[in-house]
Parts: structure tokens; sequence; C-alpha cells
């Protein structure tokens, strides 16, 4: 507090000593003028951190210096103090950047409580949050400890989540070292808890079934287009976090009110061509193979692996004994975007609208390429601020003004998430074996069992054999799949990058949520 500087600039600055003398008391440093032209020129040559202003000074009023003042420094906070509660004053005043405003007669306790808002703030903020979640460490480690059920997950993955969020603000390095240790704690018995119940849950002979990638459209978005009055908006973006929504959600209530924020579990792998085919076709990975050969491609076929949206769609509304008029665009860049909001007017005829947006699953990619995106997007603070940037200026968020507009409703989801990838686990297999780095598909693999998931026979988890004795292994936690030839550096390009396709809270637990006009 001792370092602190105040610049009290008014023209009866000597009946305000006794405040002066108080703030002293308190430990503050305090320069005062009787004008605002002498404002200015002290402004140019000491440091303060906070400037309070009186408004109604002779010659430069306050409100003239205070436009000069943010010129020289924009970034201080500047009280303005006044005489009158007229509005103009107060419009002019906060239109200017002002801080905060008090009205004469001023006691010591308002400007000290003037100073703590708007310098103490961050501080207080942070001890407040830091001290919230030491209470919750314990009740966290305590619910890991018990044998929690699918909706139990959820809230505990929300729990973390906003822990997550909200010490990311603080500058208390220690707790969130802390939260990142409990994390991986979680993801730890996640992975146990997805290990014996994940092949109940496809084969639909569990009590704890969650709605999966292949029931989502059925059980959440059928019965709410059957429901919600008007048009739909079903809004797909690809490998989008949990935790992504959460710094979105303020952008997309400035338009709309959130009515339901839920989660839903991936399929395995937490991959597009699997887990999005299956969202689309109502369907596992086999089904589609089986009932649509033509719509289902193989990891080793050459194009777009999901090419077939819209036929998918098309097929389980069919099945469902839907007649929705819908229609369906996939964003891959820029300049679909502007397309596909000039047609918006043209879309209103339809009782649902599906966009699919690729936007965060390119980020993601680019990441692992790209050295700029790789400084961008470093860790999981900077990935949520660059998606809630990429949100901010997007053709995306034209289109939610324009539901807004309209009346209509949104629902949003992904196909699945991603997790940064720390800790190298080898894998030894055959040259066909696929690319991805949090699971592999193949025969005679050696790898180390404790860090998968193994599927040895794919039929029962409704995945494809690519040969007879096709085995799929999930990599679990934040390991990552690596090769013993030139392992330092295959692991060096690939350690610290967000990946997909294995078993972790962030990859299966995402978000699905209905947003109506307000």
């Amino acid at each position: 507090m001792e370092n602190i500087s105040i610049l009290w600039a008014d023209d009866e600055i000597e009946l305000l000593k006794p405040h002066i003398l108080f703030l002293q008391e308190k430990g503050y440093n305090v320069a005062t003028t009787n004008s605002g032209n002498e404002a200015l020129d002290i402004i140019k040559t000491q440091h303060f951190d906070i400037v309070f202003l009186d408004e109604n000074m002779p010659g430069l009023s306050g409100l003239e210096t205070l436009t000069q003042l943010k010129n020289i420094i924009p970034n201080v906070p500047v009280i303005m103090i006044t005489k009158s509660e007229e509005e103009t004053i107060m419009d002019n005043a906060i239109g200017s950047k002002i801080a905060d405003y008090l009205i004469k007669p001023v006691n010591p306790n308002q400007i000290l409580l003037a100073i703590k808002k708007n310098l103490d703030h961050k501080r207080l903020v942070s001890e407040k949050t830091t001290s919230g979640y030491q209470q919750e460490f314990r009740n966290i480690g305590i619910s890991l400890s018990d044998k929690l059920d699918f909706k139990q997950w959820t809230e505990l993955y929300k729990k973390i989540t906003h822990w997550d969020i909200e010490l990311q603000k603080s500058d208390d390095a220690g707790m969130i070292e802390v939260l990142k240790s409990q994390i991986n704690e979680a993801n730890a018995h996640f992975g146990k808890y997805v290990e014996r119940n994940y092949l109940n849950w496809v084969n639909g002979v569990s009590d704890d079934c969650p709605v999966l990638s292949n029931t989502l459209v059925r059980e959440k978005l059928f019965d709410q287009l059957e429901d919600l009055p008007g048009t739909v908006f079903f809004i797909v973006i690809d490998n989008l976090r949990y935790d992504q929504w959460k710094v979105l959600q303020p952008l997309f209530e400035e338009h709309l009110r959130t009515v339901e924020d839920e989660m839903y579990c991936s399929i395995l792998p937490t991959a597009t061509q699997y887990a999005r085919n299956a969202l689309f076709a109502g369907l596992m990975p086999t089904d589609i193979e089986k009932n649509y050969p033509s719509l289902w491609m193989n990891e080793d076929d050459e194009g777009t692996l999901n090419q077939f949206e819209e036929e998918l769609f098309a097929a389980q509304m069919k099945r469902a004994g839907k007649n929705f008029k819908f229609s369906y665009a996939k964003v891959l860049n820029i300049n679909f975007g502007k397309k596909l909001i000039e047609n918006l007017p043209n879309m209103m005829s339809n009782k649902v609208n599906i966009i699919v947006y690729n936007f965060v699953d390119m980020l993601s990619h680019a990441r692992t390429d790209v050295e700029v995106i790789k400084e961008l997007a470093d860790d999981e603070v900077a990935y949520r601020s660059l998606t809630h940037s990429w949100l901010e200026h997007s053709p995306l968020m034209d289109l939610i003004r324009f539901a807004a507009d309209k009346k209509a409703h949104i629902i949003l989801t992904t196909d699945h998430g991603s997790i940064k990838i720390l800790n190298p686990t080898k894998v030894v297999g055959e040259k066909a074996l696929n690319v991805n780095l949090r699971y592999k598909i193949g025969k005679s693999m050696n790898y180390e069992k404790r860090d998968v998931f193994e599927i040895k026979k794919p039929i029962e988890a409704f995945l494809p054999k690519i040969h007879l004795s096709s085995t799929y292994i999930f990599v679990k936690e934040n390991k990552f799949f690596a090769y013993p030839n030139n392992f330092n550096q295959y692991v060096n390009l690939y350690k610290n990058t967000f990946q997909h396709g294995g078993i972790s809270l962030e990859e299966m637990l995402i978000p699905i949520i209905t947003l109506s006009p307000k």
C-alpha cells in the first residue's frame, strides 16, 4: 500500500487536508494541486496509480482536464468528484472513461472505498477466490474417493472448470498448481470409471448410461424441436471444450438466455470421424458402416472422413419418423461464414438449421503445426482467450445477433473436446498404424497396458475392424503415444499441444446448451 501514489486536483484542496492526512496515515502517497493545468503538468513528470479530479474547477474544468489527462495516462483510473448530480455531466464523465464518481461532500471512508475498489479489486477478488477453492479442495478430494455416477462426474467437472477459470484470474501460482494436480488426479479416476463402464454404456446394459454421441440428437434435439416455437439453429462447434463454452457464454448471453447448460459424453475414439458421424447418424460407427456403407469412411479411405453429415442426419430423421424442414451448412473459413450470414433470412422458413463450425478444431491442429499459434495458445488460459476472441469477431457472432432479433433458438454443442498432452507413453506397431496421438488401431501392438484402455474385440464397442485382429487402444489422462524411433524429437514436437481421441474429462464431457430469446 505504501507504494500507491494518488494525485488529487481540486480548487478547494486546502479544505480537504483532513482527508489527505487520513490517506497518508493509511500509507498512501498523496500529491495535490488546485488546478487542471497544473495537474496535467504534474502527471507528465510523476507516476500516479489513481487520480481524484474535481469536476467544477475554474480555468480548465474537470471534464476538460479529464480529456487531456486520458491522452497522457489512458490506463490510470480517474475518480471524478462533483457537486452536481446533473445527468449530462455524469454522461460526459462516464463517456470519457472515468473509473468512478463521487458526489460532494465526500467523507474519508468513501475515498478509501473508491481506492480499494479500483486498485485493490483484483487482489481482493484473488484472495476470496483462493480462499473459496481452499475450502472446496477437500470436498473435491473426498468426492474423488467416492464411486461417482455419470451425473456426479459432470457436476464435479463443472466445479473443477469453475475453479480453473476463476483461479487463473488470480496471481496465486501455488494454488493454480494445486488445482492442476487435482485435475490430473480427477482424470486418473475418470479413466478408471470409463474403463469399467464404457462397454456397458454403448451396449445399453447400464443403469448409469449417459447421453452419448449416437443418442444426442434423438434425446436432446428432436424433442426440443417439437417444443420450441419458431426456428432452431443447431450449431456444432467442432472440438469445443466445456471450459471454452463457459468463457463464450457471456457473449451469447448478451443476446440470448441460457435455458439449459448440460454435458453429454463423446463416444470413443473422441475424434471427429467417429464422434461426429455418430452424432449426425444417431448410430454407432459399425451400424453406420453396416446400414449406410456408402456414407461411412474408414481411417485409410481417401477424402474427408465427415463428408456425409447432411445425408446421415436426414436418414436419422427418417428413422425417427420426423419430417422437419432443415438446412445444413459447414463453415470451414471466414468466407463460408460470410456467405452463411447473407443467407440467414432465407433460412428462417426452416424448422432447424444445422451449422457445423470447424474453427476450434482447426485452431487445435494449427497449434501443433504453426509456431505463431503455439505462441498464442500456449496453455488452457490462452486457448480459452483465443477462442473468445475468435467468436467476438467471427460471423458466428452475427448469427447470434440475428437469431436473437428473430426470436429464434440456438442449441449449441460439439463432438468432442481436447486435452493438453504432457507425458509420452511408448507404442510399437506396424507401419500402417494410424497417426492420432491419443488412440491407435492395429494388430500386434506393444504398449504400456497401465496407460491405456484396450478394446481387443472392436465389435463389442461398435468400432470397425480394419483387420481381423484389430485392437483399439485409448490413452488416458494427459499422456500421448510416441514411437521409440526418434523418440525425443517426436516428444518435443507434440508435447504441450492440444489433442483428442483418448480418454479424459476434457475430451469426453462436452457441452450441450439450449439458448432462447430474452
